[in-house]
């Protein structure tokens, strides 16, 4: 159960690490300026990996619960 739990960390830090990108990208996209449909496409991308970094940081929640549970 450990390497479940651990790998659980794992994942769920990737996915807080890309969460964080995900901040800094917005902020930067903001920055940067432009026209209203620029800055809406810049983060639409941004969005789709934000969706992303959530599902892998909910998984690895889940896996820590589930080893702990188990274990």
């Amino acid at each position: 159960m450990d390497a479940l739990i651990w790998g659980g960390v794992v994942l769920t830090l990737a996915g807080v690490a890309l969460l964080i990108y995900c901040v800094m990208a917005a902020l930067k996209a903001k920055k940067l300026g432009g026209t209203d449909e620029e800055i809406r496409a810049r983060l639409q991308k941004v969005v789709s990996l934000n969706l992303i970094a959530l599902l892998v940081s909910a998984m690895g929640l889940g896996a820590v619960t589930i080893g702990i549970i188990l274990g």
